[in-house]
């Protein structure tokens, strides 16, 4: 029964040992890291078109639009690729979408806001025409 006890022991110390070892085996090499690549660079015209809003400052067909804001007047380039909606006058609410290209705004496209017509003055209600005068009362009979 000792002899017994001891090969028990000693198998349980080798499963003991052995699954120890294997839990610590070094796990497969990591990759090594590869340099983050830098990011692609756009040129500065491809990027995410942007919004503004105004009145027309000036306008040059082809050529520029001067657009002014709550704020500040902003001339824009137009080129041929520029889409415009609407007819583009002095004062007329405009809407320009636009890419930077280097230090200059480069329009993609111009939308004129409808004009909104003044609403036709209300006609003053004709004037009420006065009603028959009533017939005298008859004398009472007595």
């Amino acid at each position: 029964m000792k002899k017994l006890f001891v090969v028990m022991i000693a198998l349980l110390t080798m499963v003991a040992f052995a699954s120890s070892v294997m839990a610590q085996a070094p796990a497969k090499p990591a990759e090594p890291a590869k340099p983050a690549a830098p990011p692609a660079e756009k040129p500065k015209a491809e990027k995410k078109d942007m919004k503004a809003s105004g009145t027309v400052a000036g306008y040059e067909a082809g050529k520029m639009i001067k657009v002014k804001g709550k704020d500040k007047e902003t001339t824009y380039g137009i080129t041929g690729d520029t889409k415009v909606k609407g007819e583009v006058k002095g004062g007329a609410k405009v809407t320009v979408m636009y890419k930077k290209d280097g230090d200059k705004m480069v329009a993609t496209s111009i939308t004129v806001a409808a004009e909104k017509k003044p609403a036709a003055p209300a006609k003053p209600a004709a004037p009420a025409t006065p009603a028959a005068p009533a017939a005298p009362a008859a004398p009472e009979k007595k």
